[in-house]
């Protein structure tokens, strides 16, 4: 809308999130009301069902704009509707002024309208939203407000809420349920049969019937039937199979704590943001999403991750500080909240009581409830073909709209009834515009989503299988995807102050002697036992289980002095010996976190001392070290096992004063001043396929990225050794800096060498870098970018007109958060890059849901929100994809192109007899319809994808040069043999307008006794169809129809050979030989059923000569000129033609400066944000690519 808007009448929902939505204000004039009433009787209908189809046109239509604070309708569609608090007077009594709604903290509170204690809300997509009279816009509800800070959930919440404050919130948030009804079938029918498609088909089967023309009919009819029945099947099971989702969620029965009412049972869904919830025992199933405020708990996060690890979560600490308490720690504030669907496998209580949480969200606001909501309510898409189909489809309308003012103008100067004129020109319309066209395009779609499933790839988003067709660019996640999940390991290399010793290997099954270094592999990790079995990373596992030692839970019949009760022990085993502690209690934990890149724990040895210990990834753990104990080749020797793809952890630690209380410590003390202790060395295999697929990809011109939260050299060497960069090409690190002081923020690019070795920096990747001053002129990707996920993000802030070059040769993207790699994904999309992710749903599942294609190998939870997911664990499913989503694509144009040059084959032949007020007759048009083109378009599009990757993509669009050309010229070689055969056989001796048996003297024995008496004297009923210009006409039409099938079923480079699909060659076969056969037949009764005339035998054979150069022509015409992709390519660039594609564009730019890329040098944001960038954005699902 490019109006400016009226002050108050528009607003965002959900701004800066990924549900953001824009609102308008109107409200409901009665005058606009009645006028559309009484535009909904005089138009039978069809006004009701255009406000169906484009509700926004209703609002238009029966409201005025108006601001926000006055609407009761908002657009996007929903009506505001009242709560009214007075319904709650038989519980609560409550007045303007009353304790519990004064409260101005609360959104709710400021929500209320007094004083008739009554407040406004809107409901979007499952979301209830209430009007904040003081800020005077929506807001959601449903949650605790985010500017709260740590110390005030403690002191408002601690306790628990008052009866009272329990009744409002649950009146205004609603209960906290997920409800998915399951949809009743009638609402899940009168949906489909009110799409406009089978609208048309009704409006074309009454025409049809007015006509008699009742078995074309009555076909569509049952196919309509059969299609609508499957549609309504299909949604049906996926509303059950969302509903079971989410079923049991609802009535889980939980503990709550009451504000001076004690501890009360209830089911989950009277839960309210604010409730206390008190958490006891194992294996509990979180019906909302709380803050944890006492206590510890192991989470089973697999909903949310797709990887059954369990998550260490820790109390919101009482800070008392200003800042918001998501802000308030260093440490990721998901670390405090248990989410909704997920199981709490264990609770760690802090004292003697239970372990207790804040609910923060209830309903649809939860983890759960947003996934649900995502598969609700998917992304839209705007892929380029389907807006050009309905331009095509326009197109065609338009056509037909040029035949029915023809039509009328002959119809009316022959002096036919107005009623036979109206039929004959809305039949223009269902010959221009077929009603199988739909069902025609998704065909492709459907037999390739079958044989994806045979591939063990299964598709929740049908309409994606095209887009996979114009995939140019994959990102892939590292660990689990790339390489091997299991690591294996190899080694550890202990450190002192003299440097690095001799390598510890496990391989031979030696235990590592008892020091610091043994009590960091045997303590600081998050492992659980539970039902017996060690669980937890498979890293920390396979550090754990090489020290030999035993893990168990303190508990009441378990005492170990020194160990608090709840604490977990780890002791060594009876196969260890020579250990002289008795067992290590972890007292605290620091868990994980990807964005911090490290874990710690508080530990003490039983009766002995209390020790702090740290892992990580090297480079964070060493920043964290006194630099006396980090040895000075540290940088190489880090390089040294990174090179060769291990992954490597770095470990230290620090004596801690045993008299400090444990909640004394917090985690900056904690961590700093450490003692370096050595490496731990894990090796993780790329996978067998791994290799061979890059390849694959690489050699289709399809650019492939690492996306990883590892460490980056590892990477460098992973994508090195599969394939991803050659061994040849040199990797340029790009280093950024966030601004420090008086320093502004910078950018270095330094060539990553692999022999030269660099001293110690501390620095946040250790990586060996060469002193080439030379500036080398590189050729177009002989040289690919690698950078970590910090200075990802400090360019995207400080240097976002450099990033699209940067983007062009970035290959490795190391150390990268959740989010950054979602930002990644969408930035290469702004560059119109189609873009895949594959990963195997950890930490992937924001990237796979953001890309074109996402596709997960995990078959978790979290792989419901992905289009596709593989059965098998590694990326052979990636070149399958997109094999079949080219295949898809291309079978989609192909049917375009039948249907469209099917309609205007009949369009043309009817129209000629028009010109003599003849048509078709319905036994011909049936035979075209029915045994023709609905058999070819169920059969033309078996033909399976083809098994090797060429290095271009088909057409993206249908509006393109290629396609058009191909429709049009096909269209002209019709429109040319008709139009011959139409004027030759009038200038034929023995045609006769009004004996249709002037050509041939059939034998009277010939004539069927049921033959009517005008055949036999030569004459033909008024009703007839039959004349010579009608069989000519229908026999180049219906052969014709077979000619353009066989031309436009491609083959090869994207589908299997035409021979190959041995259905449609079959069919095809005997479609020609009955078309033959019913041309050189001479069978009176079949004849008169078809209103075919007899010709003589030297027409027949002159029919076939004028097909033959017809199909000779559009063979040519095909082959030479439209698949003939180097000529366009030479066309394109005699015309000096410009692909409108950004990367295309800056691929350019790129490829012209001589100073690019800057190697050795820093450039510093002031300069570079001054300088003029080019401006780069479009439409995440749109691309201008266009390919020849």
């Amino acid at each position: 809308m490019g109006e400016k808007y009226r002050k108050g009448h528009h607003a965002v929902l959900n701004k800066g999130e990924e549900n953001e939505m824009e609102i308008f204000g109107y409200q409901t004039e009665g005058c606009r009301k009645t006028l559309c009433i009484a535009g909904y009787v005089f138009s039978c209908g069809i006004l009701p069902l255009v406000f169906y189809w484009r509700p926004a046109w209703s609002v238009w239509a029966n409201c005025v704009p108006c601001t926000l604070r006055e609407a009761d309708v908002i657009l996007l569609r929903t009506t505001v509707t009242w709560i009214y608090l007075s319904s709650l007077n038989g519980s609560v009594s409550l007045t303007p002024d009353h304790p519990v709604i004064a409260d101005e903290d609360y959104v709710i509170n400021r929500a209320i309208i007094r004083p008739d204690l009554k407040v406004r809300c809107i409901q979007v997509q499952k979301i209830r939203y209430v009007w904040n009279n003081s800020e005077e816009q929506f807001q959601k509800v449903g949650c605790l407000e985010d500017g709260f800070t740590a110390a005030k959930i403690h002191l408002k919440f601690g306790s628990g809420l008052t009866r009272e404050e329990q009744e409002i919130r649950r009146l205004i948030c609603g209960p906290n349920a997920i409800d998915v009804e399951i949809t009743p079938i009638w609402k899940l029918l009168i949906k489909e049969v009110l799409n406009p498609f089978y609208v048309f088909q009704l409006f074309s089967v009454c025409l049809w019937f007015s006509e008699d023309y009742k078995e074309y009919a009555v076909a569509i009819i049952i196919m309509s039937i059969i299609s609508i029945t499957l549609t309504v099947y299909d949604l049906r099971e996926q509303s059950i199979k969302i509903h079971r989702l989410v079923e049991s969620h609802n009535s889980i029965l939980v503990t709550v704590c009451r504000r001076k009412a004690g501890i009360e049972a209830l089911e989950s869904r009277y839960l309210v943001p604010g409730d206390l919830l008190s958490l006891s025992g194992n294996k509990i199933q979180m019906p909302c999403d709380a803050i944890l405020i006492d206590g510890g708990c192991v989470v089973n996060e697999s909903m949310l991750t797709g990887e059954s690890i369990p998550v260490i979560k820790t109390a919101l600490p009482k800070v008392g500080d200003t800042v918001p308490w998501k802000l308030c720690g260093r440490e990721d504030f998901r670390r405090h909240i248990l989410f909704c669907g997920t199981e709490v496998l264990q609770t760690k209580s802090a004292g003697s009581g239970t372990v207790k949480a804040v609910v923060l969200q209830t309903g649809f606001n939860t983890a759960k409830g947003d996934l649900v909501r995502s598969i609700l309510y998917p992304k839209p898409m705007n892929f380029r073909l389907y807006r050009d189909a309905v331009r095509f489809l326009m197109c065609l309308i338009g056509t037909a709209t040029i035949g029915m003012v023809y039509t009328i103008c002959v119809y009316v100067l022959s002096g036919e009834p107005a009623e036979e004129v109206v039929k004959k020109a809305l039949d223009v319309i269902t010959i221009v515009v077929p009603p199988a066209l739909p069902a025609a395009l998704t065909t492709g779609i459907i037999y390739a989503q079958r044989r994806l499933k045979n591939k063990g790839i299964f598709c929740i988003s049908p309409q994606r299988v095209n887009i996979c067709g114009q995939l140019n660019l994959i990102c892939f996640d590292k660990t689990g995807t790339l390489t091997k999940d299991g690591l294996d390991l190899w080694g550890v290399v202990p450190s002192d102050k003299n440097g690095f010793q001799e390598v510890h290997s496990f391989t031979s099954g030696s235990t590592l002697p008892w020091g610091p270094l043994c009590g960091a592999m045997a303590s600081c990790h998050s492992l659980i036992v539970l039902d017996g079995t060690i669980q937890g990373d498979p890293l920390d596992v396979k550090m754990f289980e090489a020290t030999n030692w035993e893990i168990e839970n303190s508990g009441i019949d378990f005492h170990v002095r020194g160990a608090p009760a709840g604490a977990t022990i780890v002791k060594p085993s009876q196969a260890t010996c020579q250990i002289p502690v008795e067992g290590i209690a972890i007292l605290h934990q620091f868990p994980f976190s990807s964005v911090l890149q490290r874990m710690s724990v508080i530990v003490q040895e039983l009766g002995g001392n209390r020790m702090a210990f740290m892992k990580g990834a090297p480079e964070r753990v060493v920043s964290f070290c006194h630099p006396d104990t980090v040895p000075s080749n540290f940088a190489s020797e880090l390089q040294n096992y990174t090179i060769q793809g291990f992954r490597v952890i770095g470990l230290a630690y620090k004596r801690l004063e045993i008299n400090h209380h444990i909640t004394a410590w917090i985690r900056e003390k904690v961590e700093s001043d450490l003692t370096f202790l050595g490496l731990l060395i894990l090796e993780n295999c790329l996978k067998e396929e791994t290799k061979p697929v890059l390849e694959e990809l690489t050699s289709a011109n399809i650019r492939t990225v690492m996306v990883t939260g590892d460490n980056l050299q590892t990477a460098v060497t992973v994508a090195k050794k599969s394939g991803m960069i050659a061994e040849s090409l040199r990797v340029i690190l790009i280093e950024a800096n966030e601004a420090d002081g008086s320093s502004p923020a910078s950018v270095t690019w330094k060539l990553l060498e692999d022999r030269k070795h660099a001293g110690y920096r501390d620095q946040d990747s250790y990586i060996n870098i060469g002193e080439d001053v030379s500036k080398p002129r590189d050729e177009e990707g002989s040289y690919h970018f690698a950078m970590t996920g910090k200075s990802y993000q400090v360019i995207s802030q400080h240097f976002s007109s450099l990033l699209p070059k940067i983007l062009m040769n970035a290959t490795v993207f190391a150390r990268m958060s959740p989010g950054q790699k979602s930002k990644l994904v969408e930035e290469f999309q702004k560059l119109d890059y189609f873009v895949g992710m594959c990963g195997d749903g950890a930490n992937d599942c924001g990237a796979l849901k953001m890309a074109h294609a996402g596709i997960s190998l995990s078959e978790q939870e979290a792989s419901v929100a992905s289009p596709f997911t593989s059965k098998t664990p590694n990326i052979e499913c990636v070149p399958h994809l997109i094999k079949e989503g080219r295949a898809a694509l291309v079978t989609s144009f192909c049917m375009f192109k039948y249907m469209a040059l099917y309609s205007m084959i009949q369009y043309i032949g009817v129209l000629l007899l028009y010109w003599k007020t003849n048509s078709l007759s319905n036994y011909q048009f049936l035979f075209q319809d029915l045994a023709i083109t609905t058999i070819i378009g169920i059969t033309m599009s078996l033909n399976a994808a083809y098994p090797k990757l060429v290095p271009y993509r088909p057409l993206g669009r249908l509006v393109s040069p290629p396609l058009l050309s191909s429709v049009f010229l096909n269209m002209l070689f019709s429109l040319a043999m008709h139009l011959l055969g139409f004027i030759l056989v009038r200038e034929q001796p023995w045609y006769s307008a009004t004996d249709v048996f002037s050509a041939c003297s059939l034998p009277k024995g010939n004539i069927s006794r049921t033959a009517t008496s005008p055949m036999i004297s030569g004459k033909v009923s008024p009703d007839s169809f039959m004349s010579y210009e009608n069989t000519t006409v229908w026999f180049l039409g219906t052969i014709n129809c077979l000619i353009v099938a066989l031309v436009f079923s491609k083959g090869k480079p994207f589908r299997q050979p035409i021979y190959t699909n041995y259905i449609f060659v079959l069919v095809l076969a005997v479609q020609m030989g009955t078309c033959i056969f019913l041309l050189f037949a001479n069978i009176p009764d079949l004849y008169q059923r078809m209103d075919l005339a007899c010709t003589p035998t030297l027409w027949r054979v002159y029919l076939v000569i004028m097909l033959a150069v017809n199909l000779i022509l559009s063979l040519i015409v095909e082959e030479a000129i439209i698949e003939n992709r180097a000529l366009w390519l030479i066309i394109k660039r005699s015309f000096g033609f410009q692909s409108k594609s950004q990367y295309r564009k800056w691929q350019s730019v790129v490829a012209s400066d001589q100073a690019w890329p800057p190697l050795n040098q820093t450039s510093y944001s002031e300069r570079l944000e001054s300088a003029s960038g080019v401006s780069y954005s479009n439409p995440v699902f749109e691309s201008h690519e266009e390919t020849p």
